[in-house]
């Protein structure tokens, strides 16, 4: 069982393709990193394992099973085994939102009920901080109310897309840590995606890269 790529090929229209016949696999409990530098592809192979964007070749695989769609074309019990922190929180956040309701947005669409504090303190977000708007937070507040968000949805894999780039040094290490503690604690399968081989080094992932094939 596992979160694969298999043979996957894929662009955005208009565009050349940013990926050509790439593979992946990430193992429940299992931290996978993702090295490249910028432009290699590694924000569209995200999107594609999670299911925002379909391949123009090969498949994405979930427990064995093909996707053959993207988003609610998927089978809801398929897709939310799979969810995404992405890199920009204040780009992936409604800013009319609080952020209890972002925190409790996935189990909201699913009419499941959640205890949105103790999520909040998972992540180490204060109580007080439920009731504020992403203007009214800092990058760090708003990237661990993502991070909560998605844990939200009790996914079985996570995938953290340069999750700490816009995050200063501490912030960073905090972020790691939670995603750390998350995958082995819940036996999540992570793939952390990043330019910095450095930092994937130091949380202990599984390194692989990804080469260039032009595009993003």
């Amino acid at each position: 069982m596992s979160l694969d790529a298999v043979n996957v090929t894929a662009g955005y229209p208009g565009t050349s393709n940013v990926l050509d016949d790439y593979s992946i696999s990430v193992p429940p409990g299992s931290l996978v990193g993702l090295a490249g530098p910028s432009g290699t592809g590694k924000s569209t192979l995200a999107r594609v394992l999670a299911l925002l964007l379909k391949p123009s070749a090969g498949l994405v695989s979930i427990d064995g099973i093909p996707a053959r769609g993207v988003g609610y074309s998927v089978p809801a019990d398929i897709r939310r085994r799979i969810a995404m922190v992405f890199q920009s929180p204040r780009a992936a956040t409604d800013p009319r939102m609080t952020l209890r309701a972002i925190i409790e947005q996935p189990a909201s669409i699913v009419h499941r009920t959640i205890v949105v504090e103790d999520l909040a303190a998972r992540v180490g977000l204060t109580p007080d901080l439920l009731s504020r708007r992403p203007h009214q937070v800092s990058d760090g507040q708003l990237q661990r109310a993502c991070v909560a968000r998605a844990l939200a949805q009790e996914p079985k894999y996570l995938i953290c897309d340069e999750v700490t780039a816009m995050l200063d040094t501490a912030t960073t290490a905090s972020i790691v840590r939670l995603v750390q503690k998350e995958a082995r604690d819940a036996g999540m399968g992570v793939l952390m995606i990043s330019h910095d081989t450095e930092l994937l080094a130091a949380v202990g992932a599984n390194a692989v890269r990804i080469r260039s094939v032009g595009g993003r």
